[in-house]
């Protein structure tokens, strides 16, 4: 059917229809009917409709920054503008006489302009950005030019006008805007084929940016929202196609179970935003109790926590899975020179200020035209009233004898005058009135010709210096208007969330191991653990295969399940402890490995791939646990030990790849656990990065510490409040961050600060007691602040006076002796009753207690030396211990190419011997003999006692020759130790990377 329709519309034509075609669709008067087909109108007028749209409607003139619509609102009430205000409806019909697209158009593109804030006093109910609730009706509410559109968007003079769309009425092709108006309000349009969104932008920031241009400076613009938030700037790639921002709302925490939400993401309202955290609560990502929308005047949206759920991770939840952060892409596109075009914001701005400068040109020649021409007529009718030449026309019978006569009385001083004179000069004299001759005042018309030659000179320097003009005009204008616009939106940087570690369990994984399924719905089942829908779970069988798959309903993956979990990303600290078969009746291997990053269902193998090959002994330790196994061997003739044990902390941790070390050639019967581990990873190293304000373990920002599980994290505000923290990477922090570290219970902290209530500086010595609140330690007057802090054990202050005690000398104050250590309650004592200019924290009159001052030969103070903190330091001599009243500087002691490794030696009696020796090679087998300790030294020194030495290494007993000659030595790569130093944490060096599929022998038997 539509073929044969198709078909007939190819063979309709004018050559055999005998019917007339009309051009553009219109109608003739002849008999004849003129018909458009339809093909013919997408073929000729889509195009035509679709320029109209882009140019005439959808998107923003580069010049002024205002679609048509804009512009004829602003031309229609500066025509109403009589510093009163006008009712919305009124401005709405007379803008129709401009714009021919109906009052719906105009009174919503009215409404948007007035809620910008910029252009439009508004007087009414005009909506609220916040709830997205609209605006009263157009007849109950009123409007006004603003005194900043009255500045800076018009005037007749520069404009240049067309006719409007019925040609009764003249409008601007584009007002004389001396402002990027369009990088300030930000706009959006949708139009035939293309689209246009450029973000709003900072008022201030916008003027001191084309302030730079002027002088030649870089500059940088960025967003800025009247909604507020947090804004990720990027990958914002100057607002061109391609670039993106993130936006954030801004959530803290009222208590341990309560959130509010005080500024939103650009481009939603709180029903929008409420409406998304509803959603994700129902799909279980996160619990919550209820929401309070208490939004008035400010955003204020209360969440209240389930019980038992961590306010940081749910914070990080909504940024992950709810509206509270959201991408925008910015599409910038203008109209220039009738046609769209796609630049930078940056080439907006330079366009703009380009533009504000070519304009004040304008109208400072205008200004001057006009200042020349009434400085021409003012000297002229001076001549003309003082040299009496209107008397000369009292003989004259015609007109043009009237104009001949007062041109030659005019004749002898034509050359006073900067231009010629011409009729219309002439006729103008003729018409000044006889009162105004009778009362010509020669001093004040001398004066008034002075002012306009002063005024000229002002205009003409302005002229030559019209870059310096127009930085002081932009500077007038932030000066007049720019008080209350200063940045609203935080430019931060995020850190990126997974959704997989924040959201809320709300899932329930099952396993069948023998049959090999797995999934959420398999309620009848082994229960394994909670998890969410959009968690990766990793699944072990018993022939060594593995892989990393999607939560599901049901799944089967292969028989003989052996371990299934929650998959953590890039998780280091999850140790597997394996030993498999190689073959049938093969080799035993043994090897210690992490699953960081696999691709999704993909099969992977810990085995070397040999048929037949099996998990003998599996565990998986999320904090590096190693622990001790026994391994029973079949009995087999010459075969004299049928137990062997082994210690897992003796092995280096690996790659998943390795084929891992040979635990034994005989064939096991079963291997069982003999001794739950501990863990072998040591501390967490915890870094801080200022940028996104996050803990992180990925050595980004400032290196914080090596944090064990009791160890605690200080956090100290500019507000002059403290609290303790865990070191979670979940943990978020205040905006006004002063210090983070490490907690040290015996650290003294003295702190100055200004109280509110007796108008006085005071000073405290302090220790901060373990609390999870946020406390004040500057008391809880308003108007008390901290001024500054040290950490110092003996802190020496300076003071500088100021205001009317300006003159008094600086005093330096002894903290230590000022005031004693008390309760971080307690208010402290008050410097001075002076008025003071400034503190200044001076180097401290003595180290602290732990540290020591290093002297040269030369008695000049070289270096500080923590003797407790530094790694490379093992022993002070006997001599430097005795001289106690000496400083002197401690030898670093030369470290031994090798390192001590364990090794098990298998006794026949009972268990395997751990042994300490040195290595003195890198190959990976050789056979040494354990070398005979050596008693320890009985003299320790009395101020500096060496350290005792962790986990003394038991001595075998009652050993052969011929078991020692059969020890097999395997040599592992070093393990590097990390101590923090108290004043300056430094980072840890990396480990090397270790080579995997060697294979090393620990047992031949």
């Amino acid at each position: 059917m539509i073929d044969d329709v198709r078909d007939h519309i190819d063979d309709f034509s004018p050559e055999n229809d005998g019917f007339e075609y009309a051009e553009g669709g219109e109608h003739s008067d002849g008999e004849k009917p003129k018909v458009t087909l339809l093909a013919g109108m997408y073929k000729d007028w889509f195009l035509d409709y679709a320029s109209y749209v882009i140019l005439e409607r959808a998107v923003p003139h580069i010049n002024d920054g205002l679609k048509p619509v804009q512009r004829r609102i602003l031309h229609s009430m500066r025509r109403l503008e009589d510093g009163r205000y006008n009712k919305v409806a009124n401005v709405i019909g007379h803008t129709m006489q401009f714009h021919p697209h109906g009052d719906a158009s105009i009174g919503d593109a009215l409404v948007q302009l007035g809620q910008k804030d910029l252009l439009i006093d508004c007087q009414g109910n005009w909506g609220n950005v916040h709830t997205g609730d609209g605006a009263a009706a157009a007849r109950y509410i009123e409007a006004r030019l603003s005194k900043f559109a009255l500045d800076v968007v018009f005037n007749p003079k520069t404009t240049n006008w067309t006719t409007s769309y019925d040609g009764r009425n003249k409008e601007p092709e584009t007002l004389p805007v001396k402002f990027p108006l369009l990088l300030a309000q930000g706009v959006e349009g949708i139009a035939v084929g293309l689209a246009s969104k450029i973000l709003p932008h900072n008022f201030i920031e916008l003027i001191e940016a084309s302030i730079n241009y002027l002088q030649g400076k870089p500059f940088e613009l960025y967003p800025d929202f009247p909604t507020a938030g947090l804004v990720d700037v990027s990958k914002y790639n100057d607002g061109i196609r391609g670039g993106s921002i993130k936006v954030r709302a801004k959530i803290e925490k009222l208590d341990k179970k309560t959130l509010v939400i005080t500024q939103l993401p650009f481009g939603r309202t709180t029903s929008t935003l409420i409406e998304s955290i509803l959603k994700s609560n129902e799909k279980g990502k996160i619990k919550i109790k209820k929401i309070d929308d208490n939004t008035a005047e400010n955003v204020e949206i209360l969440i209240h926590l389930a019980p038992d759920v961590s306010s940081d991770k749910t914070i990080d939840a909504l940024y992950a899975t709810t509206d509270c952060e959201i991408s925008i892409s910015p599409n910038t596109c203008v109209i220039e020179n009738d046609k769209p075009r796609f630049i930078g914001v940056s080439e907006i701005l330079k366009h703009n200020t380009d533009g504000t400068l070519n304009l004040l040109r304008q109208e400072l020649l205008i200004r001057m035209s006009e200042l020349g021409e009434d400085w021409h007529m003012s000297s002229l009718e001076k001549i003309f009233i003082e040299k009496k030449i209107y008397r000369k026309i009292e003989e004259c019978e015609t007109w043009e004898a009237i104009i001949e006569a007062i041109d030659k009385g005019l004749e002898p001083y034509k050359k006073l005058l900067k231009r010629e004179v011409t009729i219309d000069d002439i006729t103008k004299l003729t018409e000044i009135k006889i009162k105004r001759i009778s009362k010509f005042d020669s001093f004040r018309a001398d004066e008034y010709i002075k002012g306009l030659e002063t005024e000229m000179e002002e205009v003409q320097n302005h002229l030559n210096n019209i870059v310096e003009y127009t930085i002081n005009y932009y500077k007038q204008i932030q000066k007049k208007h720019g008080k209350g616009r200063e940045r609203k939106t935080e430019i931060r940087s995020f850190d990126t969330i997974v959704a997989t570690k924040v959201v809320v369990a709300n899932e329930k994984l099952y396993v069948d191991r023998k049959e090999g399924f797995y999934g959420t719905g398999l309620k009848k089942e082994e229960f394994v653990c909670e998890c969410s829908d959009i968690d990766d779970v990793i699944v072990f069988l018993k022939d060594g295969k593995f892989t990393v798959t999607k939560v599901t309903d049901k799944s089967f993956f292969g028989k003989d399940i052996i371990h299934i979990a929650v998959f953590k990303k890039n998780d280091e600290r999850t140790i597997y402890n394996v030993i498999y078969r190689d073959g049938r009746n093969g080799t035993l291997f043994m090897k210690r490995f992490p699953v960081t990053g696999v691709n999704r269902d993909k099969v992977y193998d810990l085995t070397k791939g040999t048929e037949g090959s099996k998990i003998m002994y599996f565990t998986a330790n999320p904090n590096g646990e190693a622990e001790v196994i026994k391994i029973w061997l079949k009995p087999k003739p010459k075969l004299r030990k049928l137990s062997l044990e082994f210690d897992f902390s003796a092995m280096a941790i690996k790659g998943r790849n390795s084929i891992g070390n040979i635990l034994t050639k005989n064939e096991a019967h079963k291997i069982t656990l003999k001794e739950q581990g501990v863990s072998t990873l040591g501390g967490r190293q915890i870094w801080f990065d200022w940028d996104v304000l996050r803990l992180n373990a990925d050595d980004r920002g400032d290196y914080i510490g090596e944090f064990n599980a009791d160890d605690r994290i200080l956090v100290i505000t500019k507000s002059g409040k403290y609290r303790l923290s865990s070191f979670d990477l979940s943990n978020h922090y205040e905006d006004d961050l002063m210090l983070l570290r490490k907690y040290d219970p015996k650290k003294i902290i003295s702190a100055v600060f200004f109280d509110g209530e007796q108008k006085f500086h005071y000073l405290k010595r302090f220790q901060f007691e373990p609390t999870d609140k946020l406390v004040s330690f500057i008391g809880d007057q308003p108007e008390s602040y901290l001024v500054d802090f040290s950490e110092d054990k003996y802190p020496m202050l300076e003071i500088i006076f100021g205001g009317k005690h300006k003159t008094r000398p600086n005093e330096i104050i002894d903290v230590e002796e000022f005031i004693g250590v008390k309760s971080y309650k307690a208010r402290g004592k008050r410097l001075t009753t002076f008025e003071l200019k400034e503190v200044m924290w001076n180097d401290p009159k003595k180290l602290d207690d732990d540290a020591q001052v290093v002297i040269s030969d030369d008695d000049s103070t070289t270096e500080t030396t923590d003797i407790e903190a530094t790694s490379n330091i093992s022993e002070i001599s006997e001599t430097v211990a005795e001289e106690k009243n000496k400083i002197l500087k401690p030898e670093k002691e030369i470290k031994p190419s090798g390192k001590k490794e364990k090794k098990i030696i298998p006794t026949a009696e009972s268990e395997p011997v751990i042994e300490d020796f040195e290595i003195l090679s890198e190959e990976p087998v050789k056979k040494v003999k354990p070398p005979k300790k050596e008693k320890e030294a009985e003299a320790k020194s009395e101020d500096k006692p060496e350290k005792e030495v962790k986990g003394k290494d038991k001595k075998s007993k009652g050993k052969s020759q011929e078991e020692e000659e059969a020890i097999e030595f395997i040599p592992h790569e070093p393990e590097f130790i990390i101590e923090n130093k108290k004043d300056k944490p430094e980072k840890p060096k990396k480990k090397p990377k270790e080579s995997t599929g060697s294979q090393m022998s620990l047992f031949d038997l």
